[in-house]
């Protein structure tokens, strides 16, 4: 049994050398790379020689790179300050994908983007400094706090008020395909004491009264809204706002989105305002509607379609 093994593998003493995974050409394994995703293409480049020079081609990384992945590169050096154009201008484009996998800060470091390993979209996160909310110097309204929680490591935190809008706006050129809008927001203040987490409650009142209106509109005539009931306190909650569809990557879009409640009958406060998120539809989807431990709700209500 011992020499029959021997045989099929190819180092017998008396046997001749069987097909091995090294011999498969390599415009073939080149063919069947580019029908697959790039984790997969990096975990078949360990197989043989063959298979790690046919996943190193710049032709395999360029066909996974989207369209307008020149502008990204573009993007993602106004922001280099460690080398800018000279240190990308070296790397193949196997390089350039991984380069353009990590967070790419944009406009002052208040919005990072990265292009998303299987689907080859772009997922951006803006951070509420670069959000246009009223009150936001008054400090009897709202505050800049620091935490660990958030990628931007502060949030915006609300004390009170009688009148809440949040407005912000994303010009960018997403490569083709349908992108879904989020808010990430907090009912009460985090916190640490003694290395372990609370959350402090004190300010927390008003949002079981009226729902809160999330809206996004695009330049081309796109508008989705939602209205939600801000009534999990003590968590991250990701709000989905709706969907716009990108069908130009060579055309920026310009994305205006807000969130607000104007009702003045009443207050409201202890609310914890984070990021905004733009993602490729169906994304959390993939992950059961729990992305790194935060949960996702539901739309109440949701309009979608174009504005007249």
């Amino acid at each position: 049994m011992g020499a029959g093994i021997s045989c099929l593998e190819g180092d017998g003493p008396h046997c001749q050398r069987g097909t091995m995974l090294g011999d498969i050409p390599e415009d073939c394994v080149a063919q069947m790379l580019l029908r697959l995703d790039p984790p997969e293409i990096c975990q078949l480049a360990r197989l043989s020689r063959t298979f790690r020079l046919a996943a190193s081609a710049d032709p395999l990384w360029e066909a996974k790179l989207p369209c307008n992945y020149r502008y990204l590169v573009d993007k993602a050096c106004q922001s280099d300050v460690e080398g800018g154009y000279e240190e990308w201008a070296p790397l193949t484009k196997k390089e350039i994908f991984a380069r353009l996998c990590r967070p790419n800060p944009f406009d002052g470091g208040t919005k990072e983007f990265w292009l998303e390993k299987c689907r080859g979209g772009i997922c951006i996160s803006i951070s509420s400094r670069a959000l246009l909310i009223t009150g936001i110097d008054d400090r009897r309204y709202w505050n800049c706090i620091p935490t660990d929680e958030s990628r931007f490591r502060t949030v915006a935190y609300l004390h009170q008020i009688w009148w809440l809008e949040v407005r912000g706006e994303i010009d960018f050129s997403f490569p083709e395909g349908t992108y879904s809008l989020f808010f990430r927001l907090h009912l009460g203040r985090p916190s640490k004491r003694l290395g372990l987490r609370k959350c402090i409650m004190d300010h927390v009142h008003g949002w079981n009264i009226k729902p809160v209106r999330f809206e996004l509109s695009t330049s081309d005539g796109q508008y989705a809204q939602s209205r939600y009931y801000l009534d999990v306190p003590g968590v991250w909650i990701i709000y989905h706002v709706g969907d716009f569809v990108v069908k130009d990557s060579s055309a920026p879009v310009i994305v205006n989105f807000s969130m607000t409640q104007i009702d003045c009958t009443h207050t409201k406060g202890g609310l914890c305002v984070d990021t905004v998120l733009v993602q490729p539809k169906g994304l959390f989807k993939q992950h059961g509607n729990i992305k790194n431990g935060i949960n996702i709700t539901t739309s109440t209500e949701n309009f979608s379609g174009f504005s007249a």
